[in-house]
């Protein structure tokens, strides 16, 4: 082994792709919402361990073996959704930094950006389970549309930040531009 290259080709060989990642992030995600909406009381944690772990693996195991109906794969879904989603997130971190930046807090737009950033999340999630195919729109490159999303979500944002009514509340930073204190 000589560069990282070959390294990921074994790690692939592996099944850290199919298998390990997927398992990770399901069992991460599962425990930490149980962790915050204590279900089970304040001292749950084993159970929140057992569970999602039982949970990952309810979702892994079917893809290992292949017994997933054709097109309803979990973890190919999971594979293919979150670059997508990846790069979403990305654009509105950018967005809230370059907003930080000209000196604005971000408080009361949470609300504002969440319910688009949700759709948008959605809708790579049923492109990448195959919901949409059959409609004419959204037979678009990908490339292409993860573009137009980006664009979308940037303008979303940038009019959210600037439209008078939506961030009542929100101040400047002070000492950023204008007068030091």
């Amino acid at each position: 082994m000589t560069n990282f290259v070959e390294l990921f080709e074994i790690m692939e060989g592996w099944g850290m792709l199919d298998v390990m990642l997927p398992f990770l992030l399901i069992f991460t995600v599962v425990f930490a919402v149980l962790q915050k909406a204590k279900i089970f009381g304040d001292d749950s944690k084993r159970f929140n361990v057992v569970i999602a772990l039982v949970l990952g693996m309810v979702v892994v195991i079917p893809h290992i073996i292949g017994t997933y109906p054709e097109g309803q794969d979990a973890v190919l879904i999971i594979n293919n959704a979150l670059p997508n989603v990846a790069l979403v997130l990305i654009a509105i971190i950018m967005v809230l930094m370059l907003s930080g930046v000209f000196g604005y807090e971000a408080k009361g737009a949470g609300g504002a950006i969440l319910i688009p950033a949700f759709i948008v999340i959605i809708y790579i999630f049923g492109v990448s389970a195959g919901w949409w195919s059959n409609f004419s729109w959204f037979n678009v490159d990908p490339d292409t549309m993860a573009v137009v999303l980006v664009l979308l979500v940037f303008g979303i944002i940038i009019w959210i930040i600037t439209s008078d009514g939506l961030l009542k509340g929100v101040k400047p930073i002070k000492g950023l531009f204008g007068k030091k204190e």
